[in-house]
């Protein structure tokens, strides 16, 4: 029999997750069923991929100009001319719909001196230079140059823009520079059977953007695994089974992983002290993770009374049943069949590199992390809500992006609503992490075997691109 102790077969006592859905009342999806947990070893993980300028130059040659990546999304840029600027370190692409029924990413530099084609996104019929007037169709196509007497050696067959690689997936926009890359869907491989949820019906209502004090994957380590929680949201440990948490990884399946947090249910760490009455109070009224992963609030019924447990029942079916009755006055949707595990809990995904959508039968969260430039110590962290279209009226058109400044806090963003509390106590955490990482004498870090082998599973995966 393989040790515990070295093969990550060990887990924390209690309910596990699938225990919790055998209990669902409603059926269960099966891509919620899949549970796979590969052990990728116990090595450290060396610093340098966190700390190193040599490495973050090396990781957009071998890495960000070689995967697909999110963009966009199909509904920033409906009209032809509609165009959006996506920038990853040093490179700026513009993503732009060049007919009804097709989408294009071009370089965003002219061709004669180097200067941004583009600032912003918008809508426009060509893309014209401000420098000296070099134009380019929509199709990429060069115009006749200014002073084309003087340019006998330019020709616009040979001066079209450099293109990347475009393919959409569910209302959103990935591009890939590389130009001999493997298929999108090939990429995905088997993540279209798990995640299974409709964000093509979702409209983006908030976009939130902030520069961050450490390294992109630093922020990103802290949104896959939730070890952190007994220590960085003690509030929630009432209501949140954070160390009976499932983690999906799949040595085959380089490229996604997953987790899933029952909610609604106490963690083990607090289990034997906490009554049902107890988890259904603060989950009311310390809810700000379920708020952060679902986007939206549980509002108390009205005269503020906390609903009542019935005899052998418990919060977590409450607290479902009220989520469904407050959906069917707010929604046109039914969802009088969906699962308590789709309407309550955090189910959180990773597509390589930086792709993060929470699952779930009602408004949508991604995150995306992203370098700031090819600084090794500072990083772009991103939230958009995609919510579900109100129940009367037409879809809002997708919201602008927005940044936070250096001074101001994600809870001071009234739309973040509980969300933003929380989101500031993990980013409480990474510029020490960032500057720790310096100061380490030890040349890895150390992971657990199981509640962060989402992070190995990453890593795994960029040390394969980083070393092709």
């Amino acid at each position: 029999m393989a040790d515990p102790s070295e093969s990550g077969t060990a887990r924390c006592p209690g309910p596990s997750v699938q225990d919790y859905l055998d209990r669902d009342s409603r059926p269960v999806p099966a891509a919620l069923r899949y549970d796979h947990n590969d052990h990728l070893g116990s090595e450290d993980v060396d610093i340098a991929r966190f700390v190193s300028r040599e490495w973050a130059e090396r990781e957009m040659r071998q890495v960000w100009r070689r995967v697909w990546q999110f963009a966009c999304l199909e509904s920033e840029i409906p009209e032809v001319g509609d165009h959006e600027i996506y920038e990853i370190g040093d490179d700026s692409l513009i993503i732009v719909r060049t007919a009804p029924d097709e989408i294009r990413a071009f370089v965003n530099a002219c061709l004669h001196r180097g200067r941004k084609l583009r600032t912003g996104g918008g809508n426009v019929a060509e893309f014209r230079c401000p420098f000296h007037g070099f134009a380019w169709n929509l199709d990429g196509t060069m115009q006749t140059p200014p002073c084309a007497w003087d340019f006998p050696h330019v020709t616009p067959e040979k001066f079209a823009l450099p293109e990347a690689k475009v393919a959409t997936w569910r209302g959103f926009v990935f591009i890939n520079m590389d130009p001999y890359a493997e298929s999108f869907d090939s990429y995905r491989g088997t993540f279209d059977d798990y995640y299974i949820w409709p964000l093509e019906n979702r409209y983006k209502s908030l976009h939130i953007a902030k520069v961050l004090p450490c390294n992109w994957k630093v922020a990103q380590d802290a949104f896959i695994e939730s070890f952190h929680v007994i220590a960085t949201h003690p509030q929630m440990l009432p209501w949140l089974a954070d160390a009976n948490s499932q983690y999906d990884v799949t040595a085959g399946q380089p490229n996604w992983n997953r987790m899933i947090n029952i909610q609604g249910a106490p963690s083990p760490h607090v289990a034997d002290s906490v009554t049902e009455e107890d988890v259904l109070e603060t989950f009311y009224y310390s809810r700000s993770f379920y708020a952060a992963t679902q986007g939206r609030d549980l509002a108390l019924p009205d005269g503020g009374e906390l609903p009542a447990i019935p005899p052998g029942g418990t919060a977590r079916q409450v607290l479902a049943d009220r989520m469904r009755e407050q959906l069917a006055n707010s929604s046109d949707q039914d969802f009088s069949a969906t699962s308590d595990s789709e309407l309550l809990d955090a189910i959180n995904y990773l597509l390589f590199p930086n792709f993060n959508p929470w699952g779930g039968a009602k408004s949508n969260i991604i995150y995306r992390f992203r370098p700031n430039g090819l600084d090794p110590d500072s990083c772009i962290a991103e939230i958009l809500f995609m919510s579900s279209p109100p129940k009367s009226g037409g879809t809002p058109p997708p919201a602008k992006i927005r940044w936070v400044p250096d001074d101001l806090l994600f809870a001071d963003i009234p739309e973040l609503g509980l969300l933003g509390p929380v989101f500031d106590q993990d980013c409480e955490n990474l510029p020490h992490v960032q500057q720790g990482l310096k100061t380490m004498r030890k040349p890895g870090i150390t992971l657990s075997n199981y509640q962060e082998s989402r992070i190995r599973h990453f890593n795994h995966t960029l040390d394969q691109w980083m070393n092709k």
